[in-house]
């Protein structure tokens, strides 16, 4: 096992995965309905923004999945999962920004690096 320090962009990409961890299992099966989407957009947003080397969080409820999901159910909500979000997180970590995203791919919400600048 090597004891090297990991480098700041490492570092950087640990802290958007902590992030996403966090956005994900916090807020999966919090009741959403239309009208409530875009609020608990920007509370999620909101409160993964108060992390540390958090420089800015984007996300987005696809209310076009949300009414389709609705649409064949006699409730006026449903539970918030990861086909519902569009995010996007930007860590800055010592200077090394990292750039991460969430959206559907295949049919499943996909977390993935989307860029790493120093």
């Amino acid at each position: 096992m090597s004891s090297e320090t990991p480098t700041d962009a490492e570092t950087a990409c640990f802290e958007a995965g902590i992030k996403f961890g966090s956005l994900y299992h916090q807020f999966a099966g919090t009741p959403v309905s239309p009208e409530s989407a875009p609020s608990l957009a920007t509370a999620i947003a909101e409160s993964i923004e108060n992390q540390p080397h958090c420089r800015a969080v984007t996300v987005d409820v696809r209310t076009d999945e949300l009414e389709a999901e609705l649409a064949e159910s006699t409730a006026d909500y449903t539970e918030l999962t990861g086909r519902f979000l569009e995010v996007e997180i930007v860590v800055d970590y010592e200077g090394c920004t990292v750039v991460t995203r969430m959206e559907m791919e295949d049919g499943y919400p996909l977390m993935r690096l989307e860029s790493v600048r120093e």
